[in-house]
């Protein structure tokens, strides 16, 4: 549950710093503007914004979304479906950062080490899900130790 939240809120503060690089136009902190690394490149491309959107914007919105998932409170609701909607959520998380990281990797052909913090994030996210759903119906399915 906390490691969950960490990594939501972990994700709220990238996702934050880069929705703030978006519209301020500051230039990313640590990020080299070579070939390989720029994520200047990234963030101003063609990419960087879905139906008119900024993926940085989307990017916040979600993880506004995840820290409330994720939080202590929703955890202990102990409401089944949550447990669902959580899974789900992380889950498209992934499939949008295999696209962004697609876009990076063969369209833009340029890294944003930022960017890739947000999907390190989700995909570890994805991970701590999926293996706390496991756990919980691993120990339903074993029943109560004699």
């Amino acid at each position: 549950m906390w490691s969950s939240f960490a990594l939501a809120l972990a994700g709220l503060a990238v996702s934050v710093y880069l929705t703030i690089d978006h519209f301020a136009s500051i230039a990313p902190l640590a990020c080299p503007e070579n070939s390989a690394i720029n994520c200047v490149k990234v963030t101003t491309s063609e990419y960087s914004k879905l139906a008119g959107v900024p993926v940085a914007l989307l990017g916040l919105l979600y993880y506004v979304a995840m820290v409330v998932l994720f939080s202590p409170w929703v955890w202990r609701s102990g409401n089944r479906s949550l447990a669902l909607v959580r899974t789900v959520a992380a889950g498209a998380g992934v499939a949008f950062v295999f696209y962004l990281i697609w876009a990076e990797l063969f369209r833009i052909q340029a890294i944003c080490l930022w960017c890739t913090a947000v999907h390190v994030i989700t995909f570890a996210l994805f991970a701590v899900v999926v293996i706390g759903q496991a756990l919980r119906n691993a120990a339903v399915f074993a029943g109560p130790s004699a």
